[in-house]
């Protein structure tokens, strides 16, 4: 998205971060708290540390999908939680288990087709809606934008845009999952578990794409990993001032490997994320 008035009436660049003290309680413990962020407009942020510390549930409370529990937080200039709505209007997820996930049956032209009508008619002009032939040709103009930014090659794929999601790589479904969160052009892009089963070389691949959507300087971009790249801003959620009665994992989030999306805490906030 190029500088601009966005939904909100705010201005179209990439999104400026900042919290103090910020925190998220479950029913049974806090699920994280005293997290302080500070990130300019442009800037790759990674959330750092291990499953289960709550990472995408701070993922959630900054794209205005959670609603915190303690501390302050302003994205885009737009404080929360008073203006989780205008939050999630300038902001994507992408890769979120069970919040913004692929469909392991349906084919990849069929989740960008998806993503096109869903962003014509929640983010497009009225004039596109009354005119659907011009409506068509901006959707295809954003997907070939959007799957460029993504480095996803759709032809060089086993079956093209027929190619089933249950096929591609791990890094593959990574850039498609981006392709479609970029349909809409954010301010902020949150990306989860970035890094989680990617060999070493995939692993250095999906960091250089995610620096070079923040280098364009329209998205600040957000992204949960087990460790953070160099020349990120890193937050992490497993040193955050908590204590064990507070962050009893039984209480807050499953005991699984890429569970985090799912906690007891993040469970009351799946409706609210899932809208747009």
């Amino acid at each position: 998205m190029s500088s601009g008035t966005a939904p909100d009436g705010t201005t179209g660049t990439a999104a400026a971060i900042a919290a103090r003290g910020l925190g998220v309680k479950g029913p049974r413990g806090w699920v994280f708290r005293s997290v302080d962020i500070s990130a300019p407009p442009g800037s790759l942020v990674a959330v750092a540390g291990p499953s289960g510390s709550g990472r995408t549930c701070l993922l959630l409370t900054l794209t205005g999908r959670m609603r915190p529990g303690a501390g302050s937080a302003e994205v885009a200039g737009l404080p929360l939680p008073r203006r989780m709505a205008a939050v999630r209007r300038v902001s994507a997820l992408a890769h979120v288990p069970g919040v913004a996930e692929l469909d392991a049956s349906l084919t990849v032209a069929e989740h960008l087709r998806e993503g096109a009508l869903l962003q014509q008619r929640f983010g497009g002009s009225l004039r596109g809606l009354l005119r659907p032939r011009a409506g068509r040709a901006a959707a295809a103009a954003r997907t070939d934008a959007a799957l460029a930014a993504a480095g996803l090659d759709v032809e060089a794929l086993p079956k093209g845009a027929r190619t089933v999601v249950r096929d591609l790589g791990r890094l593959q479904a990574l850039r498609l999952s981006l392709a479609v969160a970029l349909l809409g052009g954010p301010r902020l892009l949150a990306v989860d578990d970035t890094d989680l089963k990617l060999s070493p070389a995939e692993r250095q691949a999906a960091w250089a794409l995610l620096r070079s959507l923040a280098a364009r300087g329209d998205m600040t971009v957000l992204a949960v990993c087990s460790e953070a790249p160099e020349g990120a801003v890193v937050v992490r959620t497993d040193t955050s001032g908590t204590d064990a009665a507070d962050t009893d994992p039984a209480g807050t989030e499953p005991d699984t490997p890429d569970a985090d999306s799912t906690t007891k805490g993040g469970a009351d906030a799946l409706a609210e994320a899932g809208r747009p």
